[in-house]
């Protein structure tokens, strides 16, 4: 009978474990000093090791004859383990076996010793799909039980866990197996089995494994079926992989605007074998790609994620077309058209369509992710203008917190507020920034103030600050003699203007002057993009 490779290859000792250092160290210097627990908890993603761990475990225990921790594999009850010829070694899987009856036909036999082995070792897997009724009756003997017996716990979930029994175990939490760990495996495996695979193709399947040894080797078994020779291609049409090639063909269809070449992919990949929904994942994993890579930089991000040379330029090149705000906007998109996609009945094709058309023109979304895609697009478009008109202002050094005192002028390019030499109030729009210098001094009047909008004016030198405010309470608290000296200076620094008190006054605000910032932005947004600027 054919046996799958996950299983003939699956590690006999603690020193063939792969990426679970951590942990193996300590379970081997356990079983050299015999200071074996009561009671274990391994916990972490599918794959990782859980399970394997837990049998050589149960071997080590009972091992007359161990090496450097590790079960010798030799002895009668290595073998008898190993052949599963034993009772002493129960392994039960608690998503099948998960009633109380089911734990307490395991508590009825702890009170006897073991047949044939030094320890009775009772394997429970996915123990978090036990019932409550079946946690209360193992919880009094996994705290006290005879010395003669051992508990492994073995779960994906551990918040499933009640904290009555995680407290009574000893703890190890398996990691997602790194990739270069999975590739140096796999390559191990397949020169073993006289199979020849190519490097990309042992770094895809490893990539695709997402930290599971075991996907990473099933996955090399279905490419490698009926082959001598496993390439990147071969790996890539197994998995229904449909490269970063694809993706990056989406990607910069949306940022030109394109629809004919976005639909283009989704067509493609949809008259193909490959499943839409992944390559959906794809996508988005693509999207997370480069915004980590426009986070960190090129060579952090590169390192951060694991890529080649190759795929670092691609992604890095595609990354510099968005701006990070764009990127968070595009994956909410995503994940939002991936959700849909899963609800039986749902028409797959026509949720990507959608999905695409939004990307490529966000006015069409009002969420609060488009909000600030469209927002950070227009402030690059002041400060495109910005740098095109080439004016400048005179602009002071902080004043001080008591009264701020003229000196002598510099020029430097305009900050966010339009600079005249008279000119009519304007909203300051960094009001947060304000505000947030004010937080240190008196959050109250600070989170007061946030509600309230400042605007700017300039008559013959004369700067002027006029506050409007819900409350009548929020100038009662901002002209205290304690606070008013530390808000002119916060004017004074984020308007880049000497402000002095005398000039600051305090006025009730209406609706339409206390609306919000991002309302004003958004006009301005839609008279750009209309054609109809200001």
């Amino acid at each position: 009978m054919h046996q799958a490779l996950y299983r003939k290859w699956r590690p006999r000792t603690f020193s063939e474990v792969c990426g679970q250092d951590h942990i193996t160290e300590i379970l081997k210097y356990e079983v050299e000093n015999k200071l074996f627990s009561h009671a274990y908890l391994f916990c972490g993603s599918r794959g990782t090791g859980k399970t394997t761990c837990a049998k050589i475990l149960a071997r080590a225990v009972n091992c007359t004859s161990p090496v450097g921790g590790d079960p010798c594999g030799k002895c009668p009850s290595c073998v008898s383990i190993l052949e599963g010829r034993t009772t002493d070694v129960l392994e039960m899987d608690a998503a099948s076996n998960n009633r109380v009856d089911d734990i307490r036909s395991i508590l009825d036999e702890v009170v006897f010793t073991p047949g044939s082995l030094r320890y009775r070792v009772y394997i429970i897997d996915e123990v978090h799909m036990l019932s409550s009724s079946a946690f209360n009756a193992l919880l009094k003997t996994l705290e006290e039980p005879p010395e003669h017996v051992i508990f492994i716990l073995a779960t994906t979930e551990l918040q499933k866990l009640p904290a009555t029994i995680i407290s009574r175990c000893q703890r190890f939490d398996f990691h997602r197996i790194p990739t270069r760990v999975l590739t140096s495996r796999l390559e191990f495996i397949a020169k073993n089995e006289n199979i020849e695979l190519d490097p990309d193709a042992a770094l895809l399947i490893s990539r695709l494994a997402r930290g599971g040894m075991r996907d990473a080797i099933s996955l090399f078994e279905l490419c490698s079926a009926g082959r001598d020779r496993v390439t990147a291609d071969v790996a890539a049409e197994a998995a229904g992989y449909s490269g970063r090639g694809e993706t990056s063909a989406f990607v910069r269809g949306v940022k030109a605007g394109k629809l004919k070449e976005v639909f283009g992919v989704i067509d493609r990949v949809e008259r193909s074998s490959r499943d839409l929904g992944v390559f959906w994942q794809e996508l988005t994993g693509y999207h997370r790609d480069m915004l980590v890579m426009k986070t960190l930089g090129k060579q952090a991000g590169a390192g951060y994620l694991d890529l080649t040379d190759s795929e670092a330029e691609l992604v890095w090149g595609d990354a510099a077309l968005f701006s990070k705000e764009k990127l968070v906007y595009q994956i909410s998109l995503l994940d939002s058209a991936y959700a849909s996609m899963q609800r039986a009945g749902t028409d797959r094709r026509a949720e990507a369509e959608i999905a695409a058309v939004r990307m490529c023109d966000d006015r069409l979304d009002t969420s609060p992710e488009a909000l600030a895609a469209r927002i950070e697009a227009l402030e690059a478009g002041f400060a495109v203008n910005r740098r095109a008109s080439g004016a400048a202002v005179t602009v002071t050094p902080e004043p001080s917190a008591e009264t701020p005192a003229p000196t002598q002028a510099k020029t430097e390019p305009v900050p966010d507020i339009a600079k005249k030499s008279d000119r009519a109030p304007q909203r300051i729009r960094n009001w947060t920034d304000v505000t947030e210098i004010l937080r240190s001094t008196s959050p109250g009047t600070a989170a007061l103030l946030n509600s309230a909008v400042g605007y700017i004016s300039e008559n013959g030198g004369t700067v002027r600050v006029t506050v409007k405010y819900k409350t009548e309470v929020t100038k009662r608290l901002a002209t205290a003699p304690e606070i008013f000296g530390v808000f002119c200076s916060a004017l004074s620094k984020v308007t880049g203007k000497t402000i002095y008190r005398e000039n600051v006054t305090f006025e009730p605000g209406t609706q339409d002057e206390l609306k919000p910032e991002t309302d004003e932005l958004s006009e301005e947004l839609n008279s750009i993009i209309t054609g109809e600027k200001k």
